[in-house]
């Protein structure tokens, strides 16, 4: 077992420094090795989760496409630029709101230049906004009702007969606060701005241009605003059909009446989404799939193909032996496992990849599901390691030099935001559970 997990860890390892699809295809290498070398079964393969997802970013690429989301980032843009001295407040719960909708933190991309500029502007030291809301738009994919890690949550857990309005009374709330206690805390972080020595030696080098940054203009805003409210209108559907089971479709079958599925409903919902944008848009679909939104989603889909079918299949192949060496443990203290899927978050670059890798081993330990959902926001962990594509993007868009990443690597400007969200989130998660 120990040279099997040696193997899918180096997998995740070589796959990670790659980058991109890097992960998922190295993840079907580690499969091949545990199937062929070691003789495992291979479980199925998480085809639900994959078309889940891609039936989300379908939708979210033709919102793209039509202007929809540059049309948010115009109205974050004047939010932002109408109460510049709250800026390390608003920017988080800008970045939290647009990721929640559109079930991706990839569309933070969009609004972190103008949190950059305005923050310098406004004499504020650029690290405060942004460093939270980076670490505001990961926490949001576990509360969106639409990312890949919530789907896989439900998709896991049904059999619990747990419904979508389960896992958000405990995700939206508790993730929020932590967000928010994570901005609270970045409201003092480093000096200020004139105070600080990299902003001042960029000054005096004349380094910081003096062009302000233009957002994408929206040419159509009735084209753009009609996506949006199609898109917005998918999710609430999705959010009605999955909270009250009475009004999803039954069908009758030669086994009784049963319910339609939550992972059809959101793949219909979402793909017609998608098709009415493209017909009363009049989009492109070519066009569609050139943004930053499909890309982005589609190497979530090759992740979770290969790193969950290799992790679900190394856990299935080895859970005897897992629960006889931590089943006790993590009975007493079921927080571990929440350590673990921080620790796992970390290497995977995933939320939905580190849940699916990792619930069956909880479900398999006898981990209510409920402590469950309380310990998803624990998956957020791959702020740790500052090398992924919002945290790099951050850096990048602070002229000032005040992001950044420290002499020690971990000593970056996300660190203390992200653990204070994180440890705030599960912590109230693990409270609510408790009380109610």
């Amino acid at each position: 077992m120990l040279l099997q997990l040696a193997f899918v860890l180096l997998a995740i390892i070589i796959g990670a420094r790659f980058g991109g699809i890097g992960l998922g295809v190295l993840g079907g290498l580690g499969l091949a090795i545990l199937t062929f070398g070691f003789g495992l079964q291979p479980t199925a393969p998480p085809i639900d989760v994959m078309l889940m997802i891609v039936s989300v970013i379908a939708a979210a690429s033709c919102m793209q496409a039509a202007g929809g989301l540059d049309l948010m980032v115009k109205w974050a843009e004047k939010l932002l630029r109408k109460h510049p001295q709250r800026i390390t407040i608003l920017s988080p719960v800008i970045t939290y709101l647009f990721t929640f909708l559109a079930g991706t933190g990839h569309v933070a991309y969009s609004v972190l230049p103008v949190i950059a500029e305005v923050a310098a502007e406004t004499k504020i030291r650029p690290e405060r906004p942004l460093g939270i809301a980076v670490i505001a738009s990961q926490q949001a994919i576990t509360a969106s009702p639409i990312s890949a890690a919530t789907v896989a949550l439900l998709s896991m857990l049904e059999g619990f007969k747990i419904s979508l309005l389960d896992i958000l009374m405990i995700s939206i709330p508790c993730t929020f606060i932590g967000v928010m206690a994570g901005a609270f805390y970045s409201l003092h972080v480093g000096k200020e701005l004139d105070d600080d020595p990299e902003y001042q030696r960029r000054l005096a080098s004349g380094k910081l241009a003096t062009t302000r940054y233009q957002t994408a203009d929206v040419k159509d805003h009735r084209k753009a605003l009609l996506s949006v409210i199609i898109f917005v209108l998918a999710t609430v559907g999705i959010i009605l059909f999955g909270s009250i089971a009475g009004l999803r479709p039954q069908f009758i079958t030669g086994e009784g009446t049963i319910r339609m599925e939550m992972s059809h409903i959101i793949e219909i919902l979402m793909l017609t989404a998608a098709a009415i944008i493209l017909i009363t848009t009049r989009t492109d679909g070519i066009k569609a799939t050139q943004g930053s939104v499909f890309p982005a989603g589609m190497q979530a889909v090759i992740a979770i193909f290969g790193i969950a079918w290799m992790g679900d299949t190394f856990i299935s192949g080895n859970m005897t032996e897992l629960k006889g060496a931590i089943e006790e443990t993590v009975k007493t203290m079921p927080w571990l496992f929440g350590l673990a899927l921080f620790v796992m978050s970390v290497l995977l670059f995933s939320q939905a990849a580190t849940i699916r890798a990792m619930l069956p081993l909880g479900i398999a330990l006898g981990i209510s599901p409920y402590t469950l959902i309380a310990l998803f926001p624990a998956v957020n962990g791959y702020f740790f390691i500052p090398n992924y594509p919002t945290v790099v993007a951050a850096i990048n868009f602070d002229r000032t030099g005040t992001t950044h990443i420290g002499k020690y690597l971990l000593n970056h400007s996300f660190m203390i935001p992200g653990l204070i969200a994180t440890i705030t989130s599960v912590s109230l998660g693990l409270l609510l559970v408790w009380l109610f």
